[in-house]
This record gives structure tokens, sequence and C-alpha cells, in this order.
């Protein structure tokens, strides 16, 4: 999974992101940045789940938008 060229398109994906997880606030999104590890961090913190759960909310949210 490439996740890299999304970095370039976040300010397209903030919407997106924003949608799937309403827990995130203008500051976290700008703490993510684009970056996949930064994401997935926030959603355990904001969420309270474990890393591999994190991990496979984000694998979902990224087969999705490929399709």
């Amino acid at each position: 999974m490439n996740w890299d060229p999304n970095e370039g398109n976040w300010k397209q994906l903030k919407g997106q992101v924003r949608e799937t997880w309403g827990k995130f606030t203008d500051d976290d999104l700008d703490v993510i940045g684009g970056r996949k590890d930064k994401l997935i961090g926030k959603l355990q913190e904001r969420y309270g789940i474990a890393e591999e759960a994190a991990e496979a909310q984000f694998k979902k949210f990224y087969e999705q938008r490929r399709t």
C-alpha cells in the first residue's frame, strides 16, 4: 500500500478524513499533514484503539478511496 502520493493532495483529502473520523480537530489534521504514521497515531489517540485496529481502519479508508 503506497500512501506517499497522497501527502501532496492532503488539502483535498482532509475533508474525506474528517468525514470518516469526525473526532479529528483542525489541529489534528494539521499535525497529520498527510502522513500515514501520524494519521494512525491520531486514530489511536482520539478513538482509544490499539495500533492494529487503527491500521485496519486506515487500510479500509485507503482501499475505499482507490475503488
